[in-house]
């Protein structure tokens, strides 16, 4: 059995499903149990449990061989520190009463005999005091992890994405040896079958060693943005995080904690991890490139009405995000079975039309012929049904499954990437019909065009989705008259 700390935040997450698609038998020790059941495989257990609550921490070690310890307080309390010790300390004496033959835990890089800040020394002070507890302890250390979803990550696609010109601090010169997420989980992962019951600490980073300010740049390139970056002498932690408050998801607070540890190299200076693991981790363009593509691979996986379930409400549009991406999602139901529903989404474009404001339609593709796009002249090339690769219109048929779901990539001329997305789901007195468009915009450009037409969004994407509501009854009406 293996025990599971994190499974809701970034690494834990991947890490989970990385050891259930290995067929690994896993405990998730969770405070909120019920945010988490849902999210895991069938033969993966969910106990309720806090590592700040040292009773709580026995049933869930009970039968643990193997207990990865991926918790940190640095969002949670402005106290971090203290809370980051008593947690690992609990941890540790309850692995130790329960026999546990090892503890894996993902700490920070950064040089021991140097300044730590407070992030740095407290993620070096809880593999301590997890090696207190007398219980085995792999620890490794990572520097930033590149990934769809990292704090780091993120941070770098915001700045990028949203400010042509960038007042610098010194920090972002400061070295840093960045690690995929595929590679800290393969690492991760690899522990588990590490051969000795030793203490051992591996610090682990990919081939390059660059700066935040390299990896912007090079964030920047692959999206096909030009970035000015303007170089200060002093910007303080404080002032920084503030900025970083301003334009990027990161909250002031954190930023702040964040800021702090950046300005302090975070480099390999030990290369045992090449000799102990058959991992070759990969470089930093890879690792972005590899990023963004995950995104839109995980983006075709999402199911947004899986999201609406957990959010409560009908509707949520203009502020939803995945990754980069800007999503207006509609649901609303209809009286008729699910293939009905779909046949009328399936017919969508072409001699149907768009099923509300036609006219706005083609004056979008007026203006996009005259940008030098495809316009809406193309049509489609069956009426009634698609496949993947068709044209509808000024889009193409992406993916198709029949009765359930049509996927549309936008082929008009845009600052950034658009798909239109439509699901059906049978209920108890009908179908659900979800309507999404996202929108993956590239710079200030592209968040001006969303933004811009986004009293036309909220016209047309109501009306549309009313549209093929209602033609999806007026088609159940008609199939009920041929019958008899």
């Amino acid at each position: 059995m293996i025990l599971l700390t994190g499974a809701t935040g970034y690494v834990g997450g991947r890490l989970l499903h990385l050891l259930e698609s290995r067929g690994h038998p896993v405990r998730c020790l969770a405070r909120r149990p019920a945010y988490l059941r849902e999210r895991v495989a069938p033969t993966t257990e969910v106990v309720a449990g806090d590592v700040l609550d040292r009773a709580s921490l026995d049933a869930a070690m009970s039968g643990v061989a193997v207990a990865y310890y991926l918790v940190h307080s640095m969002a949670d309390r402005e106290h971090f520190e203290e809370a980051d010790r008593e947690a690992a300390r609990h941890f540790g004496e309850a692995a130790r009463a329960a026999g546990v033959r090892r503890i894996v835990y993902l700490g920070g890089l950064g040089d021991r005999d140097g300044d730590l800040s407070a992030h740095l020394r407290s993620r070096h002070e809880t593999g301590a005091m997890l090696r207190a507890s007398g219980v085995p302890v792999i620890e490794f250390r990572a520097s930033i992890v590149i990934g769809g979803g990292s704090l780091s990550f993120e941070m770098i696609r915001a700045l990028v994405e949203r400010l042509p010109v960038m007042i610098t601090p010194r920090w972002v010169d400061v070295r840093a040896q960045p690690i995929a997420i595929g590679d800290v989980l393969a690492y991760l992962a690899a522990a588990l079958d590490l051969p000795g019951d030793d203490n051992r600490t591996f610090e682990i980073g990919g081939p390059d060693v660059v700066s935040y300010g390299d990896l912007m740049r090079e964030y920047a390139r692959q999206r096909g943005l030009t970035r000015v970056m303007l170089p200060v002498p002093v910007l303080t932690p404080r002032l920084s995080s503030l900025w970083l408050g301003l334009v990027t998801p990161v909250y002031a607070r954190v930023g702040r904690v964040l800021v702090d540890s950046i300005r302090h190299p975070t480099v390999v200076r030990d290369d045992a991890a090449r000799g102990a693991f058959p991992i070759v981790p990969i470089g930093v363009r890879d690792a972005i490139a590899l990023a963004l593509r995950n995104e839109d691979r995980e983006l075709a996986e999402t199911r947004w009405t899986d999201a609406r379930s957990v959010a409560g409400p009908e509707r949520q549009y203009g502020g939803i995000r995945f990754g980069n991406r800007l999503v207006d999602s509609r649901t609303a139901h209809v009286s008729v079975p699910a293939s009905v529903a779909f046949g009328a989404i399936e017919r969508i474009g072409g001699p149907t039309g768009w099923y509300y404001a036609d006219w706005l339609w083609t004056l979008r593709g007026w203006l996009d012929l005259l940008v030098g796009g495809v316009g809406m002249r193309r049509s489609r090339r069956d009426p009634h049904h698609v496949v993947p690769g068709d044209v509808v219109d000024c889009w193409r048929v992406e993916s198709v499954e029949p009765g359930r779901q049509l996927r549309l990539f936008a082929e008009m001329r845009l600052p950034g990437r658009a798909w239109f997305t439509f699901e059906v789901e049978p209920d108890d007195s009908g179908s659900r019909i979800t309507q999404t468009a996202t929108f993956d915009p590239v710079g200030l450009a592209g968040l001006a065009y969303w933004y811009g037409i986004w009293p036309l969004h909220e016209l047309v994407f109501r009306g549309m989705l009313r549209g093929v509501v209602r033609t999806a009854s007026k088609g159940d009406d008609q199939k009920v008259k041929s019958e008899r």
